[in-house]
C-alpha cells in the first residue's frame, strides 16, 4: 500500500515536502506531485495531536504522511502512527540499541511491541485485522537520522536493523559534528556524505538528506546516492502563482 516503501525498492528518487497542520493545506500538497509530506514536532511549535488533521488529509491522495517524532520514545512513535503516519522519522539515533527500540516501538506483535488501537491510517483494503497488522509490519517506512559523530562510528550496527528503510543524515547537525558548521561545499562534509553512502549501499538501506542546504542542486545529491531529501514547497508555489497570473491579459 505505501507507494514510497515501492519507490525505495526500485531506486527511484522521492522527494518529500512539509506538511501542515492545515487540512486544506495538506490536502492540496498532497496531490501536487510529492511522494511524501513530512509532518515535524522535533523543531516545530506543534506536538504530534495537533499535526493528527493535516496528517488525516493525506488519506487517498499520492502523497504519504512521513512523522518526525521529538525523541526517542514510544509514545511519541505511537501518536504518530495512530494519526495515520506511514512512515516514521526518529532524530538522533546513535546505537544499534536505539535502532533496534525504534523498530520495536513501529511494528506490531510479533514482529514488535506497538500497543493495538484499531486501524489507523490509509493502508488500502485489508481482509481483516490481522491482515491489516502485517500490511503496517511490511509496509511502514522507518527512518533513523544520522546527525553526530557517535552514530557515524556505529553505522554499520545501526543500518543492520532488520526494518531500517532509509538512512537519513540531518544537514546542519551532521556539519557541526563534522567540525565544519553549516559548511555545506567543504571537503569534510562531502567527505562525510560519501562514507554514509558507503555504509548505507553496505546495509541495503537508502541514504538521505532531511533537507537540500540553500543554494545547492539536489541532483548533486542524487549523484552521490541520495534519493531521499524534502524540498521547500512556498517557493514553486508563488512561481507557479506568478506564472500563471503573468500569463492573463490584465491591461
Amino acid at each position: 500500500m505505501n507507494a514510497v516503501k515501492d519507490l525505495l525498492k526500485s531506486g527511484k528518487t522521492i522527494v518529500g515536502t512539509a506538511g501542515s497542520p492545515h487540512p486544506e493545506v495538506s490536502a492540496v500538497l498532497a496531490d501536487a506531485g510529492f511522494d511524501f509530506l513530512l509532518f515535524d514536532t522535533q523543531h516545530s511549535p506543534y506536538h504530534m495531536k495537533d499535526l493528527a488533521a493535516g496528517i488525516q488529509a493525506c488519506n487517498g491522495k499520492k502523497a504519504a504522511p512521513f512523522a518526525r517524532v521529538d525523541s526517542i520514545r514510544s509514545e511519541q512513535i505511537l501518536f504518530a502512527l495512530d494519526a495515520g503516519a506511514r512512515g516514521i522519522i526518529v532524530p538522533m539515533v546513535n546505537t544499534r540499541a536505539e535502532a533496534e527500540y525504534i523498530v520495536e516501538s513501529c511494528r506490531y506483535y510479533p514482529a514488535g511491541k506497538r500497543s493495538n488501537g484499531g486501524m489507523r491510517g490509509d493502508w488500502g483494503e485489508t481482509k481483516d485485522y490481522q491482515d491489516y497488522m502485517e500490511t503496517v509490519n511490511r509496509d511502514l517506512v522507518i527512518i533513523p537520522m544520522i546527525e553526530t559523530n557517535e552514530a557515524i562510528s556505529n553505522i554499520d550496527d545501526i543500518l543492520s536493523v532488520d526494518g531500517i528503510d532509509v538512512a537519513l543524515i540531518g544537514p546542519s547537525d551532521y556539519s557541526i559534528e563534522l567540525g565544519v558548521a553549516l559548511d555545506y561545499t567543504s571537503a569534510e562534509y562531502e567527505a562525510g556524505l560519501d562514507r554514509l553512502a558507503a555504509a548505507a549501499k553496505r546495509n541495503d538501506v537508502v541514504p538521505g538528506m532531511y533537507f537540500i542546504p540553500p543554494g545547492m542542486d539536489p541532483n548533486w545529491f542524487v549523484a552521490k546516492g541520495f534519493k531521499v531529501f524534502t524540498m521547500p514547497w512556498a517557493p514553486w508555489a508563488t512561481d507557479g502563482i506568478e506564472s500563471a497570473i503573468s500569463g492573463i491579459n490584465r491591461d
